[in-house]
């Protein structure tokens, strides 16, 4: 590959006074890069705005984002909008999340109460135990002036400690903590934390974690060579042991993009090492467990050629859910004491309908769930000794469900089922009398103004004739007369399915202001197994947004809705489907929102997050795969003079996932293009990143924003700007 050097240039913005943060900014200048591929020439005008430390294409970000602010708030509908999000969160006694049982029951979980931003760590003894507050992130280094919040959790096995995660301002560079269950912290912090996955040892006071290169999500190096560390507590962490990486195993080939991860496993008593990526395949190595924790050799269970993608171990077998000849997956097994994958043989055969979503198991045998069409959930149960699994009957019909067990030791298995109409709720489950009992961490609540929301799952026919499954939501009252605005959202990426969830802070309150919210499930994703995964990936991508595409012309044949009543919605690696779809068919939609979303995946593997998304989207080293690359590239597919629709692109500039110059270069390129007097607006936040581990108040501004953007668009009258931006 070819690259003639950048020119120098200067921006010509003059500077953006408070008083004057409605004047919509001058273009970015155009100062062309070109290129070359396999004998392709691209042009890129913007490859400066690549460069986030300098102060001027900073400048021009914040003038974009006093801009798009001034523009979303003059809709007044928006606070009101906000107010009653509020209004539906005060309603809940609590949000619990992230809870993780020990054996020995005890409880710790992250709950946000009504009135609180984040969530704090909490422990208790047994369900009905006495609660106790753990750690406040509103307390951790106060004086910074940074919103903390913590994202994951894992208690020791005798319960008497916890390690958390814990990062500023939604960048999830993370500093990992541990603190014991009465509330002291251990001095000792752990930083370039990023799902590091700490495993405690049996005594109870050491453990493995994995660590980044680097807490600057800018730093093209930051997640390449990252390694798994041994500590024990008391110890300097500049002293730990460097324990499963590249570096200490170079006969296992771990690519600098691949993340080693070490568990321990105590019936077993042995050392697990994951290798993983965003390739779903995994690569697992076993070693058995020393107290010195040196370097160790590992022996291979399972490579990537064996397309395992979930384990679990229990006294005698390692079980594997693989999708090797079962593109709807099936679920293997082998001894421990004689592990090689080669033996296995099949606990749980290939659905016919439907695809294996997760499995566990427990002391009294195996439980898995089965999705069809990625809406309609069956969750089945395998005892120990039997060779034929039953069915459970589950409370109410759901959508999704997910399986929480402590460990095989223990027959505890809760059920968590929900759908989009249908309020989550939790369930143990005792396989003695074959019962369900209702466990709820918080309050239950009603929702009467969503009594007349209903779904409707229907197959859509897309442009090569694929049956696309589609979850279309809306009020049973509603007339279908072609006049209905609609929001659009689809992902189609790393096969991971948008399974229903019940969302009164957003779907349903879209739906509330006589709106449909319509989910196409399209390839790419895993909403129909491995095979619907492969056929939106890398060569096969351009199905997801033609998918998407097909979605809204059926919704038009019916009479759903019509073109100038359609917004699309889709963040990160959904920001492909999004704008391609904008690119390809711009007549087809009223308004586009590409959250955080991924444009330029030309330039993509010159970002931080690059390297890893390589077996996703492919390579531009590859030249079958550059051509997949630029197919699905936003960014290359802008053209001038065209009518585009209203468009609001967002960015994070703490983003590890998607670097903030993706959304920025397409937003500077769509903006010079466009030729309608749509507005095209670029809102970039400096104090969030990728949407995780926003506050309350941030993620129900968010919400507010891409609602209000999508009704004045659609021609919502409620959502119509209050007064007229003077232009200049």
């Amino acid at each position: 590959m070819k690259k003639s050097y950048l020119l120098t240039f200067g921006l010509t913005l003059s500077a953006i006074l408070p008083s004057q943060a409605q004047l919509k900014p001058q273009s970015a200048p155009e100062k062309v890069v070109t290129d070359e591929y396999f004998g392709v020439k691209l042009e890129d005008p913007y490859r400066y705005l690549e460069n986030l430390s300098d102060p001027k294409v900073v400048e021009w970000m914040k003038s974009n984002a006093n801009y798009a602010r001034t523009k979303i708030d003059q809709i007044s509908e928006r606070q009101k909008l906000i107010a009653k999000l509020n209004e539906l969160d005060k309603r809940k006694e609590s949000v619990i999340s992230n809870l993780q049982i020990t054996e020995n029951d005890n409880y710790f979980y992250l709950k946000r109460k009504a009135n609180e931003e984040n969530g704090k760590l909490y422990h208790r003894l047994g369900y009905k135990g006495t609660e106790k507050l753990l750690f406040d992130p509103e307390t951790y280094k106060k004086s910074d002036g940074l919103n903390y919040s913590i994202s994951s959790i894992t208690p020791n096995e005798k319960g008497d400690k916890v390690a958390f995660e814990i990062a500023p301002s939604g960048s999830e560079s993370a500093e990992l903590l541990i603190i014991n269950i009465n509330g002291k912290l251990y001095p000792e912090v752990y930083n370039r934390c990023w799902f590091s996955s700490p495993s405690w040892l049996p005594d109870g006071n050491s453990f493995t974690y994995s660590r980044l290169n680097s807490s600057d999500v800018t730093d093209v190096n930051r997640l390449l060579n990252s390694k798994a560390f041994y500590h024990k507590l008391g110890d300097d962490p500049k002293k730990d042991v460097e324990f499963f990486s590249n570096s200490t195993n170079p006969e296992l080939n771990i690519g600098p993009e691949e993340f080693p991860i070490n568990f321990y496993h105590k019936n077993s008593n042995k050392n697990y090492g994951l290798v993983v990526t965003v390739d779903k395949r995994l690569k697992l190595y076993t070693s058995d467990y020393k107290n010195d924790f040196s370097p160790t050799k590992w022996t291979t269970l399972v490579d990537k050629k064996d397309e395992v993608v979930n384990l679990a171990v229990d006294k005698e077998f390692i079980y594997y859910q693989t999708f090797k000849n079962a593109s709807n997956y099936k679920i293997i097994k082998v001894p421990i004491a004689n592990p090689n994958i080669e033996n296995a043989v099949t606990v749980i055969e290939e659905p016919k309908n439907g695809n294996i979503t997760t499995f566990t198991v427990t002391k009294d045998g195996l439980y898995y769930s089965v999705t069809e069409n990625g809406v309609q959930a069956k969750v089945y149960f395998l005892p120990k000794g039997k060779s034929v699994p039953t069915e459970l009957k589950l409370p109410f019909e759901a959508g999704s469900a997910s399986l929480a067990a402590i460990n095989e030791n223990k027959g505890d298995i809760w059920v968590t089922i929900s759908g989009w109409t249908s309020p989550t709720k939790r369930y143990l489950y005792n396989p003695a009398t074959n019962s369900f009992a209702f466990q709820p961490l918080t309050k239950q609540i009603e929702y009467p103004e969503f009594k007349n929301m209903v779904s409707k799952e229907v197959m859509v026919p897309s442009h090569d004739g694929t049956m696309i499954p589609v979850s279309i939501i809306y009020n049973k009252n509603m007339k279908l007369n072609g006049n209905n605005p609609v929001l659009m959202m689809g992902y189609g990426a790393y096969g991971m399915s948008l399974q229903p969830w019940f969302s009164p802070g957003f779907i349903l309150s879209y739906c509330a202001y006589d709106g449909i919210f319509v989910i196409p499930h399209v390839r790419g994703g895993g909403e129909l197994g491995d095979a619907w995964h492969k056929s939106g990936q890398k060569t096969t991508k351009p199905n997801t947004w033609k998918d998407f595409i097909a979605s809204a012309e059926y919704l038009i044949r019916e009479k759903y809705t019509s073109t100038n009543r359609i917004a699309i919605l889709g963040g990160s690696a959904g920001g492909i489907l999004i704008g391609r779809a904008l690119t390809e068919r711009p007549d087809l939609f009223a308004a586009a929102i590409p959250e955080v979303g991924c444009l330029n995946t030309v330039r993509a593997e010159n970002s931080p997050n690059g390297p890893g998304n390589v077996p996703e989207f492919g390579s531009v080293k590859n030249e079958e795969e550059f051509k997949a690359l630029l197919e699905m590239d936003s960014f290359h597919h802008v053209k001038k003079g065209t009518a585009y629709p209203a468009t609001l692109i967002t960015a994070g500039m703490n983003d590890p996932r998607v670097i903030a110059w993706e959304p920025s270069k397409f937003a500077a390129r769509l903006q010079n293009a466009n030729s309608s007097d749509k507005p095209i607006l670029f809102l970039t936040d400096f104090e969030a990143g990728h949407g995780m581990g926003d506050s309350k108040t941030k993620a129900f501004e968010s919400i507010g924003d891409i609602m209000s953007f999508a009704y004045q668009h659609t021609g919502h009258p409620k959502f119509q700007p209050s007064e007229k931006l003077q232009s200049h």
